[in-house]
């Protein structure tokens, strides 16, 4: 089993260059806004009852998943680097899969704010992302988040054996896509 965590910052490309590598290999993409979308007509994410929920499914996913005869699993997220709870998270998604013999890759995406913010308004993204359809919202919160969390690592804090980061500022989802894939031979 092979999970692959791909973060980064909104719109930094997580979900685009998630596809692109379900593409070219055999890992199933689950984006994190499946989870957000399927929960949102009931219960906004960021309320009490949504973040359970969200977290109930996903977990549920990851379970199921980590035990299962997959080649393996890509999962996009938003790391907020100065929040703990983050850091437990991904491990606790990391351990249930290294747990059941799997091999946990990560990916960081990073991008310049002019560009996130022209992603975020791509026809692909607000096709797969409802919630983000409200473009003047969908950008006050990139910036506001931004502005509070650091989503990008430093250089030095990810200490795992199997970690790339990339600028794909100028890049392709492809191309991202298609160095992911040699890098870890997936």
């Amino acid at each position: 089993m092979k999970f692959v965590l791909i973060f980064g910052p909104q719109a930094v490309g997580k979900m685009t260059v998630g596809y692109e590598l379900e593409k070219v290999t055999d890992l199933k993409l689950f984006h994190n806004h499946m989870t957000i979308e399927l929960v949102n007509p009931f219960f906004e994410y960021g309320t009490k009852e949504g973040n359970r929920l969200v977290k109930l499914f996903r977990q549920e996913i990851f379970e199921e998943v980590s035990k299962s005869n997959l080649y393996g699993l890509i999962f996009t997220y938003v790391w907020a680097f100065d929040l703990k709870a983050d850091w437990e998270y991904v491990q606790e998604i990391c351990q249930l899969f290294e747990s059941n013999g799997g091999v946990v890759y990560f990916v960081e995406l990073e991008a310049d704010l002019e560009e996130r913010i022209d992603r975020n308004k791509s026809p692909y993204r607000l096709q797969n992302k409802p919630t983000k359809r409200n473009i003047e919202e969908s950008e006050t919160d990139l910036r506001r988040t931004m502005e509070n969390y650091r989503l990008n690592s430093v250089a030095g804090e990810i200490k795992k054996e199997h970690y790339i980061k990339i600028n794909n500022t100028n890049m392709s989802a492809e191309k991202v896509a298609a160095i992911i894939k040699d890098k870890f031979n997936l």
